[in-house]
């Protein structure tokens, strides 16, 4: 059991170049259990030392679990297969579509985002960074530069809380369990019996987390939080976070966020409080990666300008972040986008720190970004700009829409 008394630390982690060297340590240093969840997990590079370690820690008899996403992540080579069979690696994979077809289902349409990583219930890496070398794309190959990523290392009482809802995760997966409610506490009771954690009880995990973030800002110790978004009770868990962090903003809020769609909610969040004044910016992918990501965006750039937010636009490299800084001491990393794949329907993990020392740390690679990687958007230009772009922005938007009214989302 791990050891909730223990002292709570948090380092910040820009890129795969940081994160990966950090897993291969911790990997190389469990005694007892890794668990490892991810949305891309890429055997090429960087992603093949990260397999290795995982290796090398099953041959020594560390429990090993890899869960991904059957989307993001294909099937493994046979090379590999074999070993992670021969050194009892335990891989996974959540939600199979199936056949081609699979994707007219809409429940499919709700994948494994989060990027969670646990050693020995003790030490927790959060973050957007898939395992994924940050110089190759699987769709465009080598980049000349690296993706614009983060993530955080952890030690603390979160590390109990991160273990049993990955524990959890990996039963419901492996045993085929719905994750629907009625099944949850016959679904936490056989969880118990097969001898995993056992910290918290079934009504806390599914309750909203919203709880958790009062303590943020009351008097408890405690300055990181994990924020899990999933379809019971924890549906709107990480964009509450967001709208609370910034109905409070006084002076700054400053997001960096790959796919930017946010609902209404957001949206007047972050134009009112441009308009009392606080300098709101968001830096946002400029790189075309995907048609609606890129395009269904662009019509909700008008109301936000108007409002005074500042927009600038990332092209340097493919911007994957996933992350905001608010008036200098509230920071979250993770992996929810703010669109609505992500905050309506995929399983999503944010830290959630507030803490002045980390929070600097980030808004200054955040402001060194925006001033050497960033175009800002002016709002002449883009009030001005062709009747085409406008046609595709309005075409992906309603096709946003469209699938959202198809998995019974309002947005």
């Amino acid at each position: 059991m791990a050891d909730s008394t223990q002292s709570e630390t948090f380092q910040l982690l820009q890129g795969g170049q940081a994160l990966f060297p950090a897993l291969v340590q911790a990997f190389d240093d469990a005694a007892r259990w890794i668990q490892l969840e991810t949305y891309i997990f890429d055997i090429h590079g960087a992603g093949a030392l990260v397999a290795d370690a995982l290796v090398r820690a099953a041959k020594r008899g560390v429990t090993v679990q890899v869960l991904v996403d059957a989307v993001g992540t294909g099937p493994l080579p046979v090379d590999w297969q074999k070993n992670f069979s021969s050194s009892g690696v335990q891989w996974c994979a959540y939600s199979p579509v199936g056949s081609s077809l699979g994707f007219l289902v809409p429940e499919r349409w709700r994948r494994l985002h989060r990027k969670l990583c646990v050693v020995d219930e003790r030490i927790v890496f959060c973050g957007g960074i898939n395992v994924l070398d940050d110089f190759y794309d699987p769709t465009y190959g080598k980049l000349e530069a690296p993706r614009f990523d983060f993530a955080v290392i952890l030690t603390g009482p979160l590390a109990a809380e991160a273990t049993d809802a990955m524990a959890l995760l990996w039963w419901r997966v492996q045993a085929g369990y719905s994750a629907r409610q009625r099944h949850l506490n016959e679904a936490w009771e056989k969880f118990k019996a097969a001898g995993y954690g056992g910290r918290i009880d079934a009504k806390l995990l599914a309750q909203p987390v919203d709880s958790n973030l009062s303590s943020l800002t009351g008097s408890s110790h405690t300055k990181a939080v994990l924020v899990l978004r999933d379809n019971l009770r924890n549906r709107h868990s990480i964009e509450r976070a967001y709208r609370k962090a910034i109905g409070k903003a006084r002076q700054e809020v400053i997001i960096a966020n790959a796919y930017f769609l946010p609902g209404r909610k957001l949206r007047r969040a972050l134009m009112k409080a441009a308009r009392r004044g606080v300098h709101v910016t968001l830096l946002l992918q400029g790189k075309y990666e995907y048609f609606m990501q890129y395009h269904a965006v662009r019509p909700v750039y008008g109301a936000l300008l108007a409002a005074g937010v500042e927009i600038h636009e990332y092209s340097t490299s493919f911007l994957h972040a996933k992350v905001a800084v608010v008036d200098g001491h509230w920071a979250t990393v993770g992996s929810s986008n703010l669109d609505p794949l992500s905050l309506l329907l995929a399983r999503e993990a944010n830290v959630v720190i507030q803490d002045h020392d980390f929070a600097g740390e980030l808004r200054s690679c955040l402001h060194a970004a925006v001033a050497h990687h960033g175009a800002r958007i002016d709002p002449a230009l883009y009030s001005q700009r062709p009747l085409g772009r406008r046609i595709q922005g309005w075409m992906a938007y309603a096709l946003m829409r469209l699938a959202l009214i198809l998995t019974g989302q309002r947005y």
